[in-house]
């Protein structure tokens, strides 16, 4: 049944919402103009080790994944990217993200004007089955090198000596890494430069997740189509004073938001979750939400892919605490790698390749968050996201968590059906008790 659309609360816009569009764009700017600035251009999956790269001096790292996604919301730009890429045989079950960097590659059109960036080298870390070979592509594309680091996540659930040889082999190509690094570059590595980029990208990958759980609050500070312009920052610079400053201005916003009960979504009634990417050309489906007063105020996605947090005893939700915090001093360069391979091994996006676990995660984030339902998407872009989807659900369902599915494509509008979405979405909402407001 329809109900006034009567505002509950104050709402405004992020004061520091220009200034996350300006970092955005900056970075784009600079991976254009960085040869010219004598800048290295390194190009890799964006959930690498960059505090490592700082170690050698000015660089931008052009990161796949973000730069895949921002062409996948113009699919006036992405289907020529895509075609491009299967007339050279890739077919359209791989990787969206991936078809659309190569096929701006092939193309040699840049999304935000000129020549594509042509890089230096290939640095990347093997988050999935096919991050490597996505760069190795490039890197033959170019006639460049290309590093590897062999770090696949699921391994932190070893614990104890197994998670310490881990850390250690981790650790052990990051310092092989350097010495290549070195000899390609011809620059010396510093290892003061990396101590203070480590402390930066530490700091801002706690402070996003920290960000992320603050929306608890009811009403919710951040909204989902906000937070997907917020959570990209890390990808491009979590290794600088920059985007630590920019997130330690964000948190003390959202806090005094919160303080204050200014919403995202003002007539907020009802709360929703998201799971896995979004159809970037259809973030439309957010705003229709709002139709019914409800806020989608987050992901599993968007709390841990560009930011990190901790599971409590209880099975809570906690802030990443930081490594001095634990009374751990880095000294060395060696202690310096060790840290950031087990930052990276105990990161919660890793339980994707762990169903069991993500499903506790899931519904821990549920609970936090104090969510009506999901909204889960099973993504043809991406079949690393969708690895154990159903066992996901399963677990939610026990958990007493609604779950809407919906078929699609991150990145690659020719999968995606919008009716049907649409229809799904409003089964959904009415199926918890949201009728649609009136205008």
């Amino acid at each position: 049944m329809s109900t006034l659309r009567t505002p509950q609360y104050k709402t405004r816009r992020l004061d520091c919402w220009q200034k996350a569009k300006e970092l955005r764009l900056t970075h784009y700017k600079e991976v254009a103009t960085a040869r010219e600035d004598g800048k290295l251009v390194i190009t890799g999956s964006a959930n690498t080790f960059m505090s490592m790269l700082a170690g050698f001096g000015d660089f931008v790292f052009f990161s796949g994944e973000p730069y895949g996604a921002s062409i996948g919301y113009d699919p006036t730009f992405s289907l020529p990217c895509g075609e491009a890429a299967e007339v050279l045989g890739f077919s359209r079950d791989m990787c969206s993200y991936m078809r659309n960097y190569w096929g701006s590659m092939l193309l040699d059109k840049y999304y935000f004007g000129g020549p594509f960036p042509r890089p230096d080298f290939c640095f990347t870390r093997h988050i999935c089955d096919s991050h490597v070979k996505w760069f190795q592509v490039v890197a033959e594309h170019y006639k460049v090198p290309l590093i590897g680091i062999d770090m696949v996540p699921y391994n932190y659930m070893a614990g104890g000596e197994r998670l310490r040889n881990l850390v250690e082999y981790g650790a052990q190509q990051a310092a092989d890494a350097i010495e290549r690094i070195e000899k390609i570059t011809g620059r010396k590595f510093d290892d003061e430069k990396f101590f203070a980029a480590l402390k930066n990208e530490f700091l801002t990958t706690s402070l996003w997740g920290e960000i992320s759980l603050m929306n608890a609050a009811i009403p919710a500070p951040l909204d989902m189509k906000s937070i997907y312009s917020l959570y990209i920052l890390p990808f491009f610079m979590k290794h600088e004073k920059r985007a630590v400053d920019f997130f330690l201005e964000l948190r003390a916003e959202v806090k005094d938001r919160i303080a204050n009960q200014i919403a995202a979504v003002p007539n907020e009634r009802g709360r929703v979750m998201h799971d896995s990417q979004p159809p970037w050309f259809f973030l439309k489906m957010y705003r229709y939400l709002e139709k019914y007063g409800v806020v989608c105020v987050g992901s599993h996605y968007t709390a841990s892919l560009t930011g990190t947090w901790e599971e409590g005893p209880d099975g809570s939700c906690l802030r990443k605490r930081l490594p001095e915090e634990k009374g751990i001093q880095i000294r060395t360069r060696e202690d310096g790698l060790r840290l950031l391979a087990e930052w990276y091994l105990d990161w919660p996006m890793n339980s994707q390749f762990v169903p069991e676990m993500r499903t506790r995660q899931l519904v821990a984030l549920a609970k936090h968050w104090k969510v009506d339902g999901m909204m889960m998407h099973l993504n043809r872009g991406c079949e690393g996201m969708c690895m154990g989807c159903m066992e996901n659900r399963m677990g939610l369902a026990e958990a007493g968590i609604p779950v809407m599915l919906y078929e699609g494509n991150m990145a690659d509008e020719r999968e995606f059906d919008e009716a049907q979405v649409m229809d799904r979405m409003e089964a959904f909402l009415e199926g918890m008790g949201f009728g649609k407001l009136e205008e």
